[in-house]
């Protein structure tokens, strides 16, 4: 049998967990043979659908005039509230979403409604001509106002442990603060793009770039006004996600839905980059304010914390988001008596939604810079406070949410990465080049992660999956994951493969699909493999138990004497490759396919009160970064980044550290030049790449070296490996860090540098400081 030209020979002796095997579409993705949602032939039929967009703020929708769009080549009609059969709020927790807006507007960009045409440019060029009489509100554009006004999405949460007021009273120092912190923009490569097909008996067909297709498949059904069972949603891939495809594809496959329901016609609905910026919700952009107080070697006593998160107009995810900013607020270090306090604010600004870290890099950030305002002033080495305050193994090593850390690498991870970066040496030669230099200044910071892996939603912490083998012995497997770039796909073939003993090769994984796996939770919150990777073990275990007992009977022995590896099955007295046994199975009617569930284990938490064990374990990491700034222009570059993470045992080694690299720079882009930027009217000025930027290949250290922690995650995880989608986008702050570090670049007061750290934004804060 020919391997797949999609992989690579190796050894048949290897396992195939624990190697780096490629991406299973790095090839055709390469080759331009990868198959993305805007790729798929189009029906014959099929039309196209462009947004028709509000440019106010706020307003009375009063009247939407389509008149000349509709009059132009091509054009079929329009798609408003009006034509919505089912439901026209968007099915989410909350339900304060319209589909369409009904008779007010929110936000500029808010969709109206829809242009449908016969191609893509004619929806588009129509839809730019429709004309909306809106009758102007005032507006809340700005996290202040919000919290002055009183404008929430949902209620304020407040936890508390212990007396902080005294704790900061009686403290020998107190140290008071501010911060700002933008959102960011996905800016995934695959735009959003949704494809509906009407099928026969009132049934749907939706191809969509989601990283959630059984919500997708809630929200149509609840459109349109069907059960769930009547539409089936399908994603192969997507070109990049990173949370921004969690809840808003729904809307796209929605609005395309509807569009189809209305003409009776397959519709495709691929937004353009500047709509997609317009319309789309970004990372929550976050204020802060602090009272903190702390003794003469840095230790916190007591913490006063406010986080304010803009949400947008509508609560989308905010909720939770805003809930791990509040888990996240202690990062590495334990605080003994502290009260965090989280504001929802509504703003009229795009629905802001999950972004890689999903709130916990807002959390983190705060402590970090209270951390750093410490050390410069008392005049100590930023890590040393770190390490003051770092949670211990057998004391201080309770949240404030009430979860032990079990699992506590912090110190001798910290120490490590001390070691092997040369940080002590180097911290020397950056005061000699700071005192010789005058305009170019340097820094460097070390910060820790802790990050917990699980949904905070419980029930979410659940997987499925299936597995088929045909009877020349290959494999299928389909589970509830989505692949987004992340290499989940070929985690979980080569966790199959082991479980039956095949080369990796002989194992295929399909697309994503509703009508295969049901209500399969969304690819986020680090738990893509943890979750399917260990649904598709179980599946695959239950064919070889079968297996196993059926050779069991065949030679007289117990079912556990009988092994699977390299591509044989052993029994004793007897060895018969996979292919034979397979074909023998058949033969005698046992069952080559099964299903597999899991759910985490240990995890309880109560949402009212924040308090309990919402994560399986923590995912540990560090980071030591060297920056430079031009003092005159503002300009910074980074110099050297050293990292060392820990992701248990790796399933795939590659695959992780280019997760770490990918995480760290997307992170690096946040804290530095990803900045958004509306204007006094409301209006997303920063909505292509020409004035939006991320961080590019010249951004990229020379010096950037990744190194995994030797240890396997404690807790029976698939493989002993540990999730590392989110955790390492958090080893940025350690730009951030050092940025605030060649600021203060000798011992003085805090630094107050808003993020991202641009070079404007670098200048205010070293003009604040002459």
């Amino acid at each position: 049998m020919n391997a797949p030209d999609n992989f690579v020979a190796r050894s048949a002796s290897q396992p195939a967990t624990g190697q780096s095997h490629p991406h299973e579409s790095a090839r055709a993705q390469v080759a331009g043979a990868a198959t993305y949602i805007d790729d798929i032939p189009e029906v014959k039929g099929t039309l196209h659908a462009a947004p028709i967009l509000s440019s106010v703020a706020h307003g009375k929708l009063r009247a939407v005039d389509a008149r000349t769009a509709l009059a132009m080549p091509g054009v079929r009609g329009v798609v408003l509230a009006a034509d919505i059969p089912g439901d026209p709020l968007l099915a989410t927790f909350v339900h304060d979403e319209p589909i369409f807006a009904i008779d007010t507007v929110q936000h500029i960009g808010q969709v109206v409604g829809l242009v449908v045409a016969r191609t893509v440019m004619e929806a588009r060029r129509a839809a730019r001509q429709v004309k909306l009489d809106i009758e102007a509100l005032p507006a809340v554009l700005d996290v202040r106002d919000a919290l002055a006004a009183q404008s929430f999405v949902l209620p304020p949460v407040t936890v508390r442990r212990g007396e902080p007021e005294r704790g900061i009273a009686q403290a020998a120092h107190q140290l008071t603060g501010s911060l700002e912190v933008g959102g960011q923009e996905h800016f995934y490569l695959e735009g959003q793009v949704g494809y509906a097909l009407p099928l026969e008996q009132d049934q749907w067909w939706i191809h969509s770039s989601t990283q959630h297709p059984g919500e997708v498949q809630h929200w149509v059904a609840h459109a349109l006004g069907l059960e769930n069972s009547a539409v089936k949603v399908e994603c192969r891939r997507m070109g990049g996600g990173f949370g921004g495809k969690e809840t808003q594809a729904g809307h796209i496959a929605v609005w395309a839905a509807l569009a189809a329901h209305k003409f009776k016609r397959p519709v495709k609905l691929r937004l353009d980059r500047d709509d997609d910026f317009l319309v789309t919700g970004k990372r929550h952009p976050f204020a802060y304010d602090w009272q903190v107080g702390f003794d003469a070697n840095g230790l916190i006593t007591g913490l006063k914390l406010m986080l304010a998160a803009n949400c947008g107009f509508s609560a989308d995810l905010s909720g939770p988001v805003a809930d791990r900013a509040v888990f996240h607020a202690d990062n590495a270090y334990f605080l003994s008596d502290v009260e965090i306090v989280s504001y929802r604010c509504k703003t009229n600004t795009q629905s802001h939604t999950a972004f890689r870290g999903f709130g916990g890099p807002q959390g983190m950030i705060a402590i970090e810079a209270i951390l750093g305002d410490i050390a410069r002033h008392l005049g100590l080495d930023a890590l040393d406070v770190r390490v003051r305050n770092l949670y211990g193994i057998e004391e201080r090593n309770t949240t404030h949410y009430q979860m032990t850390v079990e699992d506590n690498i912090l110190a001798p991870l910290l120490s490590r990465l001390e070691t092997t970066s040369a940080y002590r040496a180097r911290r020397q030669q950056i005061a000699k080049w700071n005192a010789d230099s005058p305009v170019i200044k340097r820094g460097m910071a070390i910060t820790p992660v802790k990050f917990g892996i699980s949904f905070t939603a419980t029930f979410f912490n659940q997987a499925g999956a299936l597995v088929h083998v045909y009877t020349d012995g290959s494999v299928q497997v389909n589970h509830g994951g989505t692949e987004m770039g992340q290499g989940l796909n070929t985690k979980v073939a080569q966790v199959v493969a082991d479980e039956l003993g095949v080369p990796f090769e002989r194992v295929r994984v399909t697309a994503a699909d509703t009508s295969k796996v049901p209500n399969a939770s969304a690819t986020a919150a680090s738990s893509g493999t943890d979750l399917n990777g260990r649904a598709a073990q179980f599946a695959a275990r239950q064919v070889r138990d079968r297996l196993a007992a059926y050779v069991a009977d065949k030679q007289n022995c117990r079912p556990e004497q009988v092994l699977f590896a390299r591509g044989q099955v052993s029994a004793p007295g007897a060895v018969i490759a996979w292919d034979q046994l397979v074909d023998d199975a058949y033969h005698s009617r046992v069952q080559l396919w099964s299903d597999g569930f899991y759910k985490t284990p240990k995890i309880h938490y109560d949402k009212h009160t924040l308090t309990g064990r919402p994560f399986f374990y923590f995912a540990y990491g560090a980071a030591c970064t060297e920056v430079a700034i031009d003092t005159l222009t503002g300009e910074s570059r980074v110099l050297k980044v050293d990292i060392l993470h820990d992701a248990g045992t790796p399933i795939n080694p590659a695959i992780d550290i280019g997760q770490i690299e990918g995480g760290f720079i997307q992170g690096m882009g946040w804290l530095t030049t990803e900045q958004l930027v509306w204007n006094d009217q409301g209006l997303l000025t920063t909505h292509a790449p020409s004035t939006y930027k991320i961080p590019a290949a010249g951004d990229v250290p020379e010096h950037f070296k990744v190194a995994l922690w030797p240890e396997a995650n404690r807790e029976d995880n698939v493989g002993g490996s540990k999730a590392v989608g989110e955790p390492p986008f958090m080893l940025a702050i350690s730009v951030w860090e050092a940025l605030r570090d060649a600021v203060a670049h000798h011992e003085g007061s805090a630094v107050r540098l808003d993020a991202p750290a641009t070079a404007e934004n670098l200048l205010r804060a070293l003009r604040a400081r002459s």
